[in-house]
């Protein structure tokens, strides 16, 4: 699929417990590509510098090897290990006060949008097999409905034939 390789699919350092599949993050895609053009604007948005703007992924084992600021202190990532879980989706508390809270309402809406998913995929395949049906899901909704190109959550136009996909999408930021 053109944007993402299966390996990173099948990663499970980038299934981010709370549905905001880090494989479509701008900050893991910045990484990944080693883009400081897309670093910069990313750490311009979020307050970070951008060689601080880095991470491949909130799930990676102790100690990550690039793990983002923000992502390091996420109460949600702190809330599905204390409980030994790998993902709200498991939880019977979802959604809780701290996806009702989160501090970006797009994530809310994301995380609102992917749990679902996330469970009706685990309940078809599996865990496993179900859990990385979920992230290539995601990849596949990550593309411009025009022209195909690959975006990343939260782009709100396609940077390649400069359609507005903002409501297409995950809404204005």
């Amino acid at each position: 699929m053109e944007g993402w390789q299966e390996g990173e699919i099948r990663n499970k350092d980038l299934m981010a417990p709370c549905g905001l599949y880090c494989g479509t993050c701008g900050v893991y895609i910045a990484t990944r590509d080693n883009n400081e053009k897309f670093k910069a604007i990313l750490g311009n948005l979020y307050g970070s510098k951008p060689e601080e703007t880095e991470c491949f992924g909130c799930m990676q084992s102790d100690p990550p090897e690039k793990l983002y600021s923000f992502c390091q202190h996420c109460q949600i990532r702190s809330c599905v290990s204390a409980k030994e879980f790998y993902s709200c989706h498991q939880c019977g508390d979802w959604p809780c006060s701290l996806i009702d809270n989160f501090i970006v309402p797009t994530g809310i809406r994301v995380m609102k949008r992917t749990i679902p998913i996330w469970r009706a995929k685990v309940a078809e395949h599996g865990d496993d097999a179900g859990s990385v049906e979920w992230a290539r899901s995601e990849c596949e909704r990550y593309h411009c409905p025009d022209c195909g190109n690959p975006l990343f959550r939260g782009a709100q136009t396609c940077r390649a034939c400069k359609k507005d996909v903002t409501d297409e999408l995950d809404g204005s930021l």
